[in-house]
């Protein structure tokens, strides 16, 4: 059975949002809330900060909506927005003040890595797409870094199974990425790209592996 693919919201939705149509905030919180809150647990690991976060993004994607270009995707400019929401609350949990005589210091908080952010979301989308059993085998094959035959001996599968799903699974989520593994590393005033990171698509992780 596959999962539920989330579809991409019609160009009129996101039109509509940047005009600063409520029912069109509605259907964006709807479709992205969930990937905002996860980005927003990756930079504050607490589930009440990122709920804060979730919040705190939508208000500033809302006040900001007439900057959207409605013919690009909303997903990157709306973790980028989630992203920096997630960082500024972190700093301000962080930040301590003692007994008000003190100066108060600002914790240090690694800079936003937008393309991270990015990544994320799209193999998030990707995985989304899978059917429930390929995406079990990506998540022990490249998450939890399982050889074939110990995913065989973790699902009760014959290792033939298992290396045809995970074949199958991996050709999937590659024809799924297509459009992150191709393009070009995003460039900072002529400095060089950080390095990308590693993402489960073929080429990158390959098919699985199997015992060495």
């Amino acid at each position: 059975m596959s999962g539920p693919v989330r579809a991409q919201l019609p160009h009129s939705t996101l039109a509509r949002f940047r005009t600063g149509d409520a029912s069109a905030l509605g259907e964006v919180y709807d479709r992205y809330s969930r990937s905002v809150w996860a980005v927003a647990m990756t930079v504050t690991h607490a589930d009440h900060l990122a709920q804060e976060a979730v919040q705190e993004t939508f208000i500033r994607a809302w006040n900001s909506a007439a900057s959207y270009d409605p013919d690009r995707d909303l997903g990157p400019w709306l973790l980028t927005i989630a992203r920096y929401t997630a960082v500024d609350l972190l700093r301000r949990e962080l930040r301590p003040t003692r007994g008000g005589h003190e100066a108060e210091q600002d914790a240090v908080v690694e800079p936003p890595d937008l393309d991270g952010a990015w990544l994320s979301w799209a193999v998030q989308e990707a995985l989304g797409q899978l059917a429930d059993h390929e995406r079990e085998i990506i998540r022990l094959s490249f998450f939890d870094d399982l050889t074939h035959t110990q995913i065989s001996e973790r699902l009760n599968l014959p290792l033939g199974t298992v290396k045809s799903r995970s074949y199958r699974a991996h050709r999937r989520l590659a024809e799924l990425l297509a459009h992150v593994r191709d393009s070009p590393p995003a460039e900072d005033d002529g400095n060089q790209s950080a390095p990308r990171q590693r993402t489960p698509v073929g080429g990158a992780r390959g098919e699985g592996r199997d015992d060495a």
